[in-house]
């Protein structure tokens, strides 16, 4: 990493937008983000209503993203969601994009499971939505209220892995969810605690889940979630 990109992310970590926020504030937001997750066993996988519930999700999330940004016009540049370093981040996480995409193809080719069908297209368009929002509770809210709760420091390390460890039971059973979550969470905490933007973070978090769905999982969500509201 080049000096001046390392003084750049340097610059925005360090650099507070918004006024400050109490630790009963982060640690509801925290505890949203988990009845969240919990809601995702309940409704996706028991009831079997994915696509309502994470309409439902992003609708209820928006509402509080709208709330806090009536009372605070700075809070959606400390979350991240902010365009002035856009190039930089996306350039940053590029690389680790590339190879988790020739990963993927490798480790369909070696199970037989690459099933590419028009229906990836659709996907790639919608899923990215669902990845911001995603990338906002888990990696914005978690790991972003956890590095800047008052009374309680923790180190980036153990932010960055417990936010990948909650990311990845989320996305229990699936061993290999789990496991692609878990490397995604590990990478994408490290690179927002240095520099902020959940559209980058959400934007390739879409493509690479719908790519990981239709090459190592052999799964086709737009069947499953969607033609069958149609």
């Amino acid at each position: 990493m080049s000096n001046k990109l390392t003084k750049y992310l340097t610059d925005f970590s360090s650099f507070k937008l918004t006024r400050p926020i109490s630790d009963k504030v982060r640690l509801l937001e925290i505890i949203g983000v988990v009845l969240t997750g919990i809601g995702k066993f309940v409704f996706m996988d028991y009831l079997n209503w994915r696509l309502p519930f994470v309409v439902f999700a992003i609708i209820i999330w928006s509402f509080y993203v709208f709330y806090r940004y009536k009372k605070d016009r700075n809070v959606l540049k400390d979350w991240g969601f902010r365009r002035d370093n856009f190039k930089i981040v996306f350039r940053l996480i590029l690389p680790f994009s590339v190879l988790s995409i020739v990963s993927f193809f490798m480790i369909g080719y070696i199970q037989g499971t690459i099933n590419m069908t028009w229906h990836i297209i659709p996907l790639l368009i919608t899923y990215p939505i669902w990845g911001i929002v995603q990338q906002f509770l888990t990696i914005g809210l978690l790991a972003g209220n956890l590095k800047d709760l008052k009374r309680v420091k923790l180190k980036n390390s153990i932010i960055i892995l417990l936010t990948a460890v909650f990311f990845s039971l989320v996305h229990f059973p699936s061993l290999w969810l789990m496991s692609g979550t878990f490397i995604l969470a590990l990478f994408y905490g490290y690179v927002y605690l240095k520099a902020k933007n959940i559209y980058v973070l959400g934007l390739l978090h879409g493509w690479l889940g719908a790519l990981f769905y239709y090459t190592v999982l052999n799964q086709d969500p737009f069947l499953d979630i969607f033609l069958k509201y149609i």
